[in-house]
Formats: C-alpha cells, sequence, structure tokens
C-alpha cells in the first residue's frame, strides 16, 4: 500500500456545517486514513533568491491529509464525497 499527500486548496469556513461534512468523509474512508491532518495557515515559499508570503488566494495549499492506497486512482477516487470547495492536488509520497 502506497501513502498519498493531499494537499487541500480552499477558504477553510469552520462552521458545524462544515466540520460535519469533513467528520463524515474521515468517517467514510476509514482505514484508509493515515494521518487527518490540519488545516494550515500563513505560509512562504522560500527559495535561493528570498522569500515570499503565501495566500490562498496565490494558490497555497489550506490543509492537508495522508492516505493510503494502492494506486493514484484509488487515492483520487477517496475524494468522492469530499467537501471541496476548490481543489485538491494528490501526490505520491515516495520512498527513500
Amino acid at each position: 500500500m502506497k501513502k498519498y499527500l493531499f494537499l487541500f486548496h480552499d477558504q477553510w469556513d469552520p462552521t458545524q456545517e462544515n466540520k460535519d461534512a469533513w467528520s463524515k468523509w474521515f468517517a467514510a474512508v476509514g482505514d484508509k486514513m493515515v494521518d487527518s491532518g490540519s488545516p494550515l495557515g500563513p505560509g512562504r515559499e522560500v527559495t535561493p533568491a528570498g522569500g515570499k508570503d503565501l495566500s490562498p488566494e496565490m494558490g497555497a495549499a489550506t490543509g492537508y491529509s495522508i492516505f493510503s492506497a494502492e494506486n493514484l486512482s484509488e487515492a483520487e477516487k477517496l475524494l468522492e464525497g469530499c467537501p471541496i470547495a476548490s481543489s485538491v492536488r494528490v501526490y505520491e509520497a515516495l520512498s527513500m
């Protein structure tokens, strides 16, 4: 089983309705969840030339989770029923 990093790109609105939707989705994926992750706060992009603040409007990630799946297609299917408002980027976590 491989691990996949899900990077969420969304404006998180912590209403009870949204929290309930996320809890329902997490329960639906069950044992495929490795780490439920968390919402992300302000971030910076750092390069050899310097750094700059990132914001959701600039495409910054706003949350992450880690799941297990056999392949990328199976990982993508885990997003069915996910309360996504914008997008999710899915990456395979490769072994070192």
